[in-house]
């Protein structure tokens, strides 16, 4: 299993809930070292790259687990689901990264346990690679399933040989 996008910038396709990749008219555009960014004037440029700047420190608070800072943004009307252009939600970056606090904070406010990264992996299934037992439980416990996703959780959990997590995943864990 490859890991959620990773990289330390953020391209521009932002969208909450988004399924497909983010339409051109949509997506905040980005300004070229001379200048022009395609928009129709400076100010649209400086919005549009304020916007991924924002979006960039949220998905950097996810993966550092910077739940109290995040959960501000969120409060203020971030979505929960916000993805970046590979999909990965700040649900997916914090569940792959570890920590549990941050995954809790972002179900009780509406993050999708199930929704998939444009590679078809859910948070269980990253939270399953990177043997992560309290973020995989506080998935479980918001009712992430574990046959979802390319590789499942439950895939995963067989290919690297972690029985304990497989018998989180049987009917009578429940």
């Amino acid at each position: 299993m490859g890991c959620p996008d990773d990289s330390a910038g953020e391209s521009p396709g932002l969208l909450p809930g988004r399924p497909h990749p983010v339409p051109p008219a949509r997506a905040p555009r980005r300004a070229s070292a001379a200048g022009h960014g395609g928009a129709g004037h400076n100010g649209d440029v400086e919005e549009d790259a304020e916007v991924v700047e924002l979006a960039t420190r949220l998905f950097q608070m996810a993966r550092a687990g910077d739940t109290d800072r995040l959960c501000a943004y969120v409060d203020a009307g971030v979505p929960a689901g916000l993805a970046n252009d590979k999909g990965d939600t700040l649900l997916m970056l914090a569940a792959y990264h570890g920590h549990a606090e941050t995954v809790r904070a972002l179900l009780e406010r509406g993050a999708d346990p199930d929704r998939a990264n444009d590679r078809g992996q859910t948070p269980l299934a990253g939270a399953v690679f990177k043997k992560e037992p309290d973020v995989v439980r506080a998935l479980l416990a918001a009712g992430a399933d574990p046959h979802r996703g390319n590789p499942s959780a439950y895939a995963t959990a067989q290919m690297f040989g972690q029985a304990e997590m497989l018998a989180w995943f049987t009917p009578e864990a429940k």
